[in-house]
């Protein structure tokens, strides 16, 4: 039977039972010896099981990620790879239903399991049907069918970041207090390792080109996987733990006389007293102008970050190897939020966010000089040098230096920002609109290339078609078909890169402004209940 989470006494009461209570709640947990985390007996099975959540978390986001770059090789035009980047936008805009899956549960099932069962089986079945389809929607008709790869996709991430909005709140129950600090070790750790499984090493294993490089000693015309056989190995996979999860791991169910902390009332939250929450956050001023300067501040980097990866491969840079470059950048990406973080510790953080935005709009010219020069690396037979992934490899080192230092200070804002009252929900309000803040710029931009370009089909000798304008697959296959050969007479990739970073220098002489404000604001300012 379904029902709405235990409603919440009433403000003064809750702090009364706080005050009463704290001096002996704080003897108790003292008293309770926290299990040891390496120990099978003790925390090691829930910090096992809640890497192995995460990890079945990535995969689809790897799958999905994977996908581009095989809708590049068949030449899709970028308005359709626009809308196939639509898919990455559940995990942007999951604290739309999050407070659904936190306030609805079966008691009998346990208040996770409820969500997290039903969903890992959504997802084994979408992914065993997608196994049957994949292959002729990506195929269909000589061209890719966009709209229901997108659907297909889009359905898995949908049920991917439902999943997330489950573990992440079965974590704090599963593990003993003391221990909960390593759930996010988990949630880093294993969704990364899912992400790599979904894909780099299928990205790589599926290349015909690699396997064959690398791995054969007779070339053969395929991969050693398929993006069919591998969604239907995880499908199983999905259904198989789910099960076990289901029948062997019991969920703890939640004293709430214990609860009584501000941070714990909050997870106790009906969903109209949640979507009450946010909207009381959301009005604040601080917030809203915070809001405006989120979802603004990835406009200039939005070509060099979403279609230079696209360009290289359509430059002839095999989307194996470009998938294999993330490797080396794993250590990086690991260090530099550990450095970064002394110089976002103090009272102004963003400081940090705003020295690094003009080294990431100047990586705009970097990254379309590197699509520029990439053909002249090519040997006859179609292959790179070393010495050019080595360069890819370090420009792209150095770009992370300025992602991350972006990443690093705009968390520690937040930190330093939410109310400790609501902080849970504050601090995913502000994620949430901080991915979303990156994504729509991102598809946007890969809309606006094909807008931004001119090609024409050429004959030998004259243009065969004079409507024909290679908009698409199915226009590019007709004019080589006819015998004719796709010519880019203006790529809109550099003239959106340079339009891009334009905006961005002229949104910095702005957003400087504002980003001082914001940080030069009283606490009393942020608070949910002063205001």
């Amino acid at each position: 039977m379904m029902r709405k989470r235990a409603e919440l006494p009433s403000e003064n009461e809750r702090s009364s039972l706080i005050e009463n209570d704290e001096s002996t709640y704080q003897i108790k947990e003292e008293m309770k010896e926290a299990p040891q985390i390496w120990s099978w007996k003790g925390e090691g099975r829930n910090i096992a099981l809640l890497f192995f959540l995460y990890l079945l978390q990535g995969i689809p986001l790897g799958l999905t990620a994977s996908i581009p770059l095989m809708l590049q090789n068949r030449h899709v035009s970028y308005k359709e790879q626009a809308e196939f980047s639509l898919v990455f936008w559940p995990f942007s805009l999951k604290l739309l239903w999050a407070p659904i899956v936190d306030s609805l549960y079966s008691s009998r099932m346990g208040r996770r399991k409820t969500w997290l069962v039903p969903v890992q089986y959504l997802l084994g079945i979408a992914m065993l049907f997608l196994s049957t389809k994949v292959d002729q929607y990506l195929d269909s008709e000589g061209s890719p069918n966009i709209k229901m790869l997108t659907i297909g996709f889009f359905s898995l991430n949908f049920l991917a970041a439902t999943q997330d909005i489950a573990v992440d709140g079965w974590a704090l129950t599963m593990l003993h207090r003391k221990n909960v600090g390593y759930a996010s070790t988990c949630n880093s750790v294993g969704q990364t390792a899912g992400y790599f499984l979904g894909y780099v090493v299928f990205v790589a294993f599926e290349s015909a080109d690699f396997c064959n490089k690398y791995l054969r000693s007779q070339p053969e015309p395929f991969g050693l996987l398929t993006l069919s056989g591998f969604l239907y190995f995880w499908g199983i996979v999905f259904f198989i733990t789910t099960t076990f999860v289901w029948l062997l791991k019991r969920e703890k169910a939640p004293d709430y006389n214990e609860e009584s902390t501000g941070e714990d009332a909050e997870h106790n939250l009906s969903i109209v007293e949640s979507y009450k929450l946010l909207l009381k956050i959301f009005k604040l001023p601080a917030i809203q102008w915070t809001v405006v300067v989120l979802l603004t501040c990835k406009i200039g980097f939005s070509a060099s970050d979403a279609v230079t990866g696209l360009k290289l491969v359509e430059m002839g840079v095999p989307k194996a190897q470009l998938a294999l470059l993330a490797v080396p950048l794993v250590p990086l990406q690991i260090v530099l939020p550990l450095f970064i973080s002394r110089y976002t510790a103090g009272p102004r953080p963003m400081q940090v966010f705003i020295n690094a935005i003009p080294y990431r709009l100047m990586f705009g010219f970097i990254y379309a000089g590197l699509v520029w020069i990439t053909p002249q690396f090519q040997s006859s037979d179609g292959q790179f040098p070393f010495y050019y992934y080595l360069m890819v490899v370090i420009i792209y080192a150095i770009h992370q230096v300025a992602v991350y230092s972006m990443f690093v200070a705009v968390m520690a804002f937040f930190a330093k920002v939410s109310d400790p009252q609501v902080g849970g929900t504050y601090m995913t309000l502000l994620n949430t609109v901080c991915n979303l803040g990156g994504n729509w710029p991102s598809t946007l931009a890969l809309w606006s290339v094909d807008a931004l370009t001119w090609k024409s089909c050429h004959s030998k000798d004259s243009i065969i078609h004079e409507t024909n304008k290679c908009r698409n697959a199915a226009e590019t296959l007709e004019c080589t078909d006819g015998g004719g050969q796709c010519i880019v007479e203006l790529d809109g990739f550099y003239v959106e890169s340079l339009i891009c970073i334009v905006i961005g220098f002229l949104w910095l002489r702005w957003g400087r402004r504002v980003i001082h404000q914001l940080q030069s604001k009283d606490e009393s300012a942020w608070k949910v209940r002063n205001n």
